[in-house]
């Protein structure tokens, strides 16, 4: 941090995404790469997957952005569910509406996947990467820092 403080002073540079809102709170929206730009609106994943972990049936989310022929890129979104919560069309719908209501009708995402395990470092990390890869068939790359 004190070499960041000395490089720019003022500044506290990161590479975190942030907004502040009306009353000067600060919320941080997440890594400046893990952004996903949809129709032209810049959404932090951590933003959406805190929107999806605030619903009651949710125990833990990842989102990424894959390729949308209108929107450039659309929300595609890896959903946990509780022990309590069974995987319905009507849940979907519900989740969708939970993430409009909580960040904007432009997040609403356009799939959402029930999973049983998310793929992350052994530090605990999503691997966003790998979860993109999956999705568009292509070669998940370098897996050695994943978790066992």
């Amino acid at each position: 941090m004190k070499t960041y403080w000395s490089r720019f002073p003022g500044m506290y540079t990161a590479g975190d995404s942030a907004r502040k809102d009306e009353d000067g709170y600060f919320w941080i929206i997440g890594r400046v790469d893990d952004v996903i730009k949809v129709s032209g609106y810049r959404l932090g994943t951590a933003e959406l997957e805190s929107a999806f972990v605030s619903h009651s049936s949710v125990a833990e989310a990842a989102v990424i952005g894959l390729p949308h022929e209108i929107k450039g890129v659309a929300i595609h979104a890896y959903v946990i569910l509780k022990a309590n919560a069974t995987k319905t069309d009507t849940l979907v719908d519900e989740l969708k509406a939970h993430i409009a209501h909580e960040v904007g009708p432009i997040a609403k995402p356009e799939t959402i996947e029930f999973v049983q395990t998310l793929p992350k470092t052994r530090s605990g990390k999503i691997m966003r990467r790998v979860l993109k890869a999956r999705a568009l068939g292509m070669d998940e790359g370098d897996l050695t820092t994943l978790e066992e």
